[in-house]
């Protein structure tokens, strides 16, 4: 037999278009004949010789065609044969059924339609079709394979709409199966980090590894999961961190030979260190985003609190520092009190952190131009300067002068000695070496540092304080001097606010004592400058140049005072200025504006506490405050008064105001008529008047202040009553203010009952017989007894709460009873 020669069969056509659903446009004409010298191949080509060959092949091609249509018809016929023969026995009923003739009966089932039968019906009926194309003619055969591919076509859009109709079920098949499985990676996820920090914190030296897979589970996209990361990793490196800062071996010590111990121990403390500067630059980018913000600023300030001595210190101070401004309420807090724990426990860090924060916050304030919150300044109040660290310094110095005296005496003494005791003297030499070895080796390794460096620490820190505030009181000054005075008709242009003036009081107050006295006379003079409220300290009548409000003024008063009793044996300075201000900040204040508080204490600190006052100025003060406690609340008319009363009994003289003949005028001096506008409480002429307004005051609706003024107005010019009052103006405050909020309770609590009253009327009255019964209740009684009422509520609700803790604590503790016992045998 001859070989098969192989068919070599064309490429498949592209579909055919006919010529009447084929469209030519302009564009496509005129770029052929714009573009016919390109189709010049195409005339060329021998169009007799490819119709031959493809005739030919397509012959060959329809041979083996019908070839493969015969055999299809044969298998499709074998099958059908097997299907009529075989029997399908129902599964319910398996057993057969015996007749009486004895004959074997099996109950059968019809046969399911399946998707195979489907399409080998689809390849008998194609094989019929296909016998049928064998006597008909090429022709013929080509017009029906076009149809037959024609019902392919359509037959798949019909399967592609069914299976359009089926993806809104399968689309929420597959958003339940991904939720499910986002839940159970959350769990797992969880899980991990708790298996992986439990391991840590039993033994972190065998576990150590373990850090890296934390720090890569918080950088996971699931904010939750970060979250949680963060806080893990920050129980554990609070836990974990040594007491000491590590210090990496050089190339020469590693090049060493050294135990394994060793060897562990560096392993172990240069993998700690690499995580722990991972997760530190983790929380410094986390802090920048506003989701994370509040999670990454908790964990930077507990690090930087609970570890202050170890590596990478000053990221964690920087990001403290940068958000002790912050505009969230949370953030600032956590750091300030982050900051203020870190100056008053130097015991941890030996002040350097103290220096370094104190130098940054005042950097802080000179980027800012001193527009940042006042608690990034009020946390300077929190530190504390030794003073005899001068003292000890010097003592210090004087032994070691008197050491070394000594030794050259020796010296000298020993020189003088024969030759026999040079030994001796070597001996005695050598040990003392050794001690001094020791004794620095010893300094070195403690963490308590010399006289001689907490000192330059503590003037370091000083300094930088005192620069931050110095700084505050230039930009001060330099905003009340730019402020438009030109127009006096009209309302000054809006300048800069002053956030920081109030802290800078504060914290001058306090600190004054250590400023160099050689600064003292200009920071008085500024001060008198602010206290006046405009950029020239003799203008105090100009409105419009007063920038500053009446409480800072105030304060600034305050602080010249306390400067001045801090450093009463260097200074001397005229404090007359001051007392005319505050005469003029008296009428100037409002109770709902300014602060109540500075004011009380400005009278105490000024007026009660000064031992001596001229007697004009003096009855000044006393006539403007009787008139100013009938302006005002309650709470700041008993601060007045207790003045008042503090100055009648200091100053007998000035008891003539009580007088209500012409008494008054005769002690009037060089200005007999009261001028109440008067700027000047030594012009005022206040002994020719009368205190009239304690007349008014004694029928006052409060019963303190009443019966405090007619107390005063009784004061009698016959004998000295020596005896002062104990309570003071801030005080007397204090109390009126608490008082005032309970009675304001207390009138709430009786209206809310007035009102049920309203509408429970006929519910009041009591019938008994024919005759009604009003039922009478005491007001002072039932609040007595609504108040006892609710502290014995309050304290059963306390009792319950406490109760739930020491549950929740007993059984905490037996969890972990529980924990010990099961893992002491995993050991």
């Amino acid at each position: 037999m001859g070989k098969k020669q192989k068919v070599v069969l064309p490429p498949d056509l592209p579909p055919e278009v006919l010529d009447d659903e084929v469209e030519v446009s302009d564009e496509d004409l005129q770029f052929i004949k714009e573009n016919r010298n390109y189709a010049s191949l195409l005339s060329t080509l021998d169009t007799h010789s490819i119709t031959k060959h493809v005739t030919r092949v397509a012959d060959a091609k329809d041979d083996a065609l019908e070839k493969l249509y015969e055999k299809r018809m044969q298998k499709n016929s074998l099958k059908k044969e097997k299907e009529e023969t075989g029997l399908q026995v129902d599964r319910v009923d398996a057993l057969p059924i015996k007749t009486l003739d004895g004959k074997l009966h099996y109950r059968t089932a019809s046969k399911a339609v399946s998707e195979n039968d489907l399409s080998e019906e689809g390849t008998a009926e194609d094989a019929i079709a296909d016998e049928g194309m064998v006597k008909l003619t090429k022709a013929e055969k080509r017009a029906k394979l076009k149809k037959m591919k024609k019902e392919a076509k359509k037959q798949g859009k019909e399967v592609a709409k069914v299976e359009v109709e089926e993806t809104p079920h399968a689309a929420v098949l597959a958003e339940v199966k991904e939720d499910l499985t986002a839940e159970e990676t959350f769990e797992s996820k969880k899980c991990k980090l708790a298996e992986l920090g439990n391991a840590l914190l039993t033994d972190p030296e065998s576990n150590i590894k373990l850090l890296k897979e934390m720090v890569q589970l918080s950088k996971d996209n699931d904010h939750t999961i970060v979250k949680l990361g963060l806080l893990s990793l920050l129980a554990v490196f609070k836990d974990i961190v040594p007491g000491y800062r590590i210090r990496l071996p050089t190339e020469k010590e590693l090049e060493m030979k050294v135990s394994k111990t060793v060897r562990k121990m560096r392993y172990y403390e240069s993998t700690l260190l690499s995580a722990y500067k991972a997760y530190l630059q983790r929380l410094v980018a986390l802090e920048k985003k506003p989701l994370f913000q509040h999670v990454a600023v908790r964990c930077i300030c507990s690090l930087l609190d609970a570890n202050p001595h170890f590596n990478f210190r000053e990221s964690l101070l920087d990001a403290t520092v940068r958000n002790i401004g912050s505009t969230d309420e949370a953030i600032r807090k956590v750091c300030c009190s982050t900051i203020k724990s870190l100056f008053t426990n130097e015991g941890k860090h030996g002040g350097e952190v103290t220096v370094e924060a104190v130098r940054l916050i005042a950097d802080y304030v000179k980027a800012y131009n001193c527009q940042l919150h006042p608690d990034s300044v009020d946390v300077f109040l929190s530190l504390s300067f030794n003073e005899d660290l001068l003292k000890s310094g010097k003592t210090e110095e004087d032994q070691k002068l008197k050491d070394k005296k000594s030794k050259k005496r020796k010296h000298t003494d020993a020189s003088n000695q024969l030759m026999e005791n040079d030994r001796k003297k070597s001996r005695q030499e050598s040990i003392s070496k050794t001690r001094k070895e020791v004794e620095a080796d010893y300094k070195a390794a403690s963490f308590t540092l010399d006289v001689m460096e907490r000192k330059q620490m503590q003037t370091e820190t000083l300094s930088a304080v005192f620069e931050t505030y110095f700084r505050i009181l230039k930009h001060t000054m330099q905003s009340i001097g730019a402020r438009p005075e030109a127009n006096a008709g009209a309302l000054s242009a809006a300048v800069e606010p002053l956030p920081l003036l109030a802290p800078y009081l504060k914290g001058l107050a306090k600190f004054s004592h250590l400023i160099d006295l050689d600064f003292m006379g200009d920071l008085m003079n500024h001060l008198k400058v602010l206290a006046s409220g405009s950029s020239n300290s003799g203008n105090t009548s100009d409105k419009f140049s007063k920038c500053l409000t009446v409480s800072e003024r105030l304060q600034c008063c305050i602080v010249a005072f306390k400067v001045m009793r801090n450093n009463l044996d260097a200074l001397n300075v005229d404090l007359q200025d001051f007392f005319i201000h505050l005469y003029n900040l008296i009428l100037e204040y409002r109770p709902g504006r300014d602060q109540g508080e500075v004011l009380a204490e400005a009278l105490k600190i000024m007026l009660c506490d000064d031992k001596q006052h001229d007697m004009q100025k003096t009855a000044a003060f006393i006539k403007r405050l009787a008139t100013f406690s009938l302006c005002v609340g309650s709470a700041d008319s008993m601060a007045a008064l207790v003045t008042v009363k503090h100055l009648l009994q200091k100053n007998v003289k000035c008891r003539n105001l009580l007088e209500n003949d012409i008494g008054g005028g005769s002690v009037s001096g060089t200005i007999p008529k009261y001028l109440p506008h008067s700027t000047d409480p030594n012009l005022s002429g206040a002994l020719a008047s009368v205190l009239w307004e304690l007349n008014l005051l004694s029928s006052h609706y409060h019963t303190a202040i009443s019966t405090l003024a007619s107390g005063i107005s009784s004061m009698s010019t016959a004998h000295n009553q020596v005896l002062l009052s104990k309570s003071s103006p801030q005080l007397a405050f204090k109390e009126m203010s608490l008082d005032q909020e309970l009675c304001f309770t207390q009138q709430t609590g009786s209206i809310k009952l007035k009102n049920k009253r309203r509408t429970n009327g006929p519910a009041a009255s009591l019938s008994i017989g024919s005759t009604t019964v009003k039922s009478s209740f005491d007001d002072n009684e039932l609040q007595r007894k609504l108040v006892s009422h609710f502290m014995v509520h309050h304290d059963i609700k306390e009792n319950e709460r406490l109760r739930k803790e020491l549950d929740r604590t007993a059984l905490s503790l037996q969890l972990y009873e529980q924990y010990k016992k099961q893992s002491k045998p995993r050991r």
